[in-house]
């Protein structure tokens, strides 16, 4: 039987680490993580960032974090501490998951995404409020 979504998700968040709110920030604080935000560039119009976050599509992250890549970039470093984040946890935790995959050994995924950031009260920088 073909798997849904939320069975590839499910699976994922047992294959990496799963890092609540307070950890992601005690981690950002401590100045040795980069938070990569794969949303869309619409989502991070309308909701804003977290400060400090690189943007890295979900549809671009392999190919962003492949030293061999045209499309590479520095900020993907396979030994740095690299923690993805979406809007609530899916694609971050799928996108974690093919990080190990590809090498990347300090990778984790910021459970709940932004979702829970804001709901935590974080701050978050731009969006259109209203």
């Amino acid at each position: 039987m073909a798997k849904t979504v939320k069975d590839l998700v499910a699976e994922a968040k047992q294959r990496v680490e799963n890092l609540s709110v307070d950890q992601v920030a005690a981690e950002l604080e401590g100045g040795d993580a980069i938070l990569i935000d794969v949303r869309e560039q619409n989502e991070r119009d309308e909701q804003g960032t977290i400060a400090g976050s690189v943007h890295a599509p979900r549809g671009m992250l392999e190919f962003l974090a492949d030293p061999s890549s045209p499309y590479h970039r520095p900020e993907f470093d396979p030994n740095r501490r690299i923690i993805l984040h979406c809007a609530a946890g899916g694609r971050s935790a799928m996108g974690a998951d093919v990080l190990q995959q590809m090498g990347y050994a300090k990778v984790a995924h910021l459970d709940g995404g932004f979702t829970a950031w804001t709901a935590a009260g974080r701050p978050v920088e731009g969006g259109r409020q209203g």
